[in-house]
């Protein structure tokens, strides 16, 4: 049975989900409502629970296996499948596992439109990091995250931004080589340019070999002349 009811939840969460807030839009009214009366249903103030928190609702009664979970999490045929998925790790995972189960889905591009009637059109990445960072999520709230794992999870996002933000300069610096090099092979004074750049280069090691063979030469020049001199010198003395 519950194997059976399981498999049919995708499929209930992909024909009727259309949102993720925890109230039909409309049916909540909290204006002029003071105290505890604001939050419960059934004394004026109450609005009708949606769709996806009674299938939520239903998630927890049956205690997904992470299996069911982790497939959930990663469907392809809904984004609110995906969406009641998250929900349903904030709500009941350990504090201490939220970051080995979101983080995976911190760059994820897929678009989904969490609020009641539409206008706030997100991606699933936007999704987890709020719910890794706030408590509030439209009109009720999370469980509290310890302050010793907040702070780890805090410290994680900014290594995470760091590391991100290296890639993306590597990137950057990779795509301008590659597309100097693809302008250079496209341009038809390339060749040009490099046959005129090997040449200036020739022409360089060979002015300064030169220079350095006329350096060489002059100094034995100048070293023979002088025992020329000095021997020319002691002839001369030896005369007398």
């Amino acid at each position: 049975m519950n194997e059976s009811i399981t498999i049919k939840k995708p499929f209930l969460i992909f024909f009727q989900v259309k949102h993720l807030e925890p109230w039909e839009r409309g049916t909540r009214k909290t204006q002029g409502m003071t105290g505890m009366c604001g939050g419960v249903r059934g004394v004026g103030a109450g609005g009708v629970v949606s769709t996806a928190f009674c299938l939520l609702y239903k998630l927890f009664t049956i205690r997904l296996s992470r299996k069911q979970l982790v497939s959930m999490i990663n469907n392809r045929d809904s984004p609110y499948i995906r969406g009641l998925g998250f929900m349903y790790i904030r709500f009941c995972q350990p504090p201490c596992d939220l970051w080995a189960w979101m983080e995976p889905y911190l760059d994820d591009e897929e678009q989904i439109d969490p609020r009641s009637g539409g206008g706030d059109v997100t991606t699933i990445a936007q999704i987890v990091k709020m719910m890794l960072t706030k408590l509030d999520w439209y009109g009720t709230l999370f469980p509290r995250i310890p302050v010793p794992i907040q702070k780890e999870i805090e410290i994680k996002f900014r290594d995470k931004a760091k590391l991100d933000y290296q890639r993306e300069h590597e990137r950057d610096l990779d795509n301008f080589d590659r597309e100097r090099r693809r302008t250079r092979s496209r341009s038809p004074y390339g060749s040009r340019g490099r046959d005129r750049e090997s040449d200036r280069d020739r022409h360089w090691d060979a002015s300064r070999d030169k220079s350095a063979t006329t350096s060489s030469s002059g100094k034995k020049r100048r070293h023979t002349g002088f025992a020329r001199t000095k021997k020319k010198h002691d002839i001369t003395s030896f005369s007398y």
